[in-house]
């Protein structure tokens, strides 16, 4: 994705056309609201609740791991927004807008938050990503290849969360190791 982003290819093509015949195709306070709960103000405060409550049951490295992956979703996301310089659907004069960041914010915040709260919050935190991304393509904050890139960008970010949360705090990664 970040290659035909970089060098507008026929993937990038397509989704710059996809993007253009979605945005606005719902009311605009709807896309707006799907958009801000990828907003730190929203989110963060969602991961810090539960990070307290886990701490509070005695999972404080649960917590710190969720908390250390949210705390690299800037340092992932800006360098990439940096180096590929990609236009906004509604701004082609500013650029920055590949991988998202609200997107990025939102499934690491969510999902990190359900597994120190509950696994069976996980489709909760699945449907809030889901809303902050369509809620960011509708509206025309992003293309929709920025809200996927940030998805694949993130996936990785959640495996410690994951594991500490599905196996305890002294879990490695290779069961071999």
């Amino acid at each position: 994705m970040t290659w035909q982003v970089l060098v507008h290819g026929p993937l990038a093509r397509l989704d710059e056309r996809v993007s253009r015949a979605l945005v606005d195709t719902v009311p605009r306070p709807l896309s707006e609201l799907g958009a801000d709960l990828g907003n730190m103000s929203v989110a963060l405060p969602v991961l810090a609740c539960a990070a307290a409550y886990a701490v509070g049951r005695g999972r404080w490295r649960a917590a710190l791991y969720a908390v250390l992956a949210m705390a690299a979703v800037p340092l992932l996301v800006v360098p990439l927004k940096e180096w590929t310089g990609r236009p906004g659907p509604l701004e082609p004069w500013a650029h920055g807008y590949y991988p998202s960041g609200h997107t990025a914010t939102a499934m690491v915040a969510y999902f990190g938050a359900a597994f120190l709260v509950s696994n069976r919050l996980v489709p909760v935190a699945a449907a809030l990503t889901a809303a902050t991304g369509t809620g960011l393509v509708l509206r025309g904050y992003h293309w929709p290849l920025d809200v996927v890139a940030s998805v694949a960008l993130c996936l990785p970010l959640l495996r410690w969360p994951v594991l500490v949360a599905r196996y305890g705090p002294g879990v490695r990664a290779d069961p071999r190791e």
